[in-house]
C-alpha cells in the first residue's frame, strides 16, 4: 500500500541529508541521534556507512522512500538521512566529576522512555531553574535531543547536560554505587513525595506518559513516591510530575 501523497516541508535543522554528508558525519564523531534508509536503497557506500553507524551503536531504521523524500523536502537524498541533536550529549563519567568538583549534592533526573519532545523541553526548562546537574535518557524508545525540544526548553538545553545511555537499569546501579538515592514517582509509591528525604544525592525517577515507570526500572529504585491526586483524571503530565518532584528537593535542600 502507498503511503499518501504530502507537500514536502521545510528541511528540519536536525536533519543531515545525503551519503557523503552522513558518512563525514560519521568519520568525525559527530553526534548522530538515528539513521533513516530507504527500503530498496543499496550499492556505492551506504554499506559502509551503515556497518559505520552500527559499530558505534547508532540506530539504523528501514523507512520507504516517500518518507525519505517527505523529510528531505524533494532534495536528492540518496536513500539515506540522520538526525543529529542541537547539542553534544554528555558523559556521565565527566558530569559526575564536575559534580564532585563542584562540592555540591548530586542531583539528576532519569527519564524512563518519556517519548514527547514538549515534556522533555519543559524537564529540561525546570530542571536548570531547579539547580538539576544533568538529565539521563535512554537511546532506545525515548525522545532524543532535536529542535523541537531545544525550543520548548527555552534555551536551557545549552546548560543542562544531557546523557544518553544504552542501558538505563545498569547506570542507576552505577550511580547507587556512587552514593546516590534512586527515587520514582510512581502512583503506587509506599509514600507521599513531600515526606520522602531527597537532600542526599538524588536521581529522581520519571516515567513515560502512558505507563509510567517499567518494572524492571521500578524495581531497581530504591523507593518509590507518589503525588497525592484528587481529580477524575488519573495522572499528571510527566513534565509537571518532574516539576513537582526536582522542586520537593529544592525545598528541602535550601531549609
Amino acid at each position: 500500500m502507498k503511503e499518501a501523497a504530502e507537500e514536502p516541508a521545510e528541511i528540519s535543522p536536525d536533519i543531515l541529508i545525503g551519503r557523503n554528508a552522513v558518512r563525514e558525519a560519521l568519520k568525525n564523531d559527530r553526534t548522530i541521534n538515528k539513521l533513516l534508509v530507504a527500503e530498496n536503497a543499496h550499492g556505492g557506500s551506504l554499506q559502509e556507512i551503515i556497518g559505520m553507524a552500527r559499530k558505534n551503536k547508532i540506530i539504523v531504521q528501514t523507512v520507504s522512500q516517500n518518507k525519505l523524500d517527505l523529510l528531505s523536502a524533494g532534495g536528492r537524498n540518496q536513500g539515506i538521512l540522520a538526525y543529529t541533536p542541537p547539542v553534544d550529549y554528555a558523559e556521565l563519567e565527566d558530569v559526575l566529576e564536575k559534580v564532585k568538583q563542584s562540592g555540591e549534592v548530586p542531583f539528576f533526573v532519569l527519564l524512563d522512555e518519556l517519548e514527547d519532545p514538549h515534556n522533555l523541553g519543559a524537564i529540561l526548562r525546570t530542571a536548570d531553574a531547579a539547580g538539576v546537574h544533568g538529565i539521563i535518557i535512554s537511546k532506545r524508545r525515548s525522545c532524543p535531543l532535536s529542535s523541537t525540544v531545544a525550543k520548548t526548553s527555552a534555551g536551557a538545553v545549552e546548560y543542562v547536560p544531557v546523557m544518553r545511555v544504552n542501558n538505563v537499569n545498569q547506570t542507576l546501579t552505577r550511580l547507587q554505587e556512587e552514593g546516590f538515592w534512586a527515587v520514582g514517582a510512581e502512583a503506587a509509591g509506599e509514600t507521599f513525595y513531600y515526606e520522602a528525604d531527597l537532600t542526599g544525592p538524588l536521581v529522581l525517577v520519571i516515567g513515560s506518559e502512558g505507563k509510567g515507570i517499567s518494572n524492571l526500572v521500578s524495581k531497581n529504585c530504591d523507593f518509590l513516591v507518589k503525588i497525592p491526586m484528587h481529580g477524575r483524571v488519573n495522572s499528571l503530565n510527566a513534565s509537571n510530575a518532574a516539576a513537582i518532584m526536582m522542586y520537593e528537593a529544592v525545598k528541602q535542600r535550601t531549609k
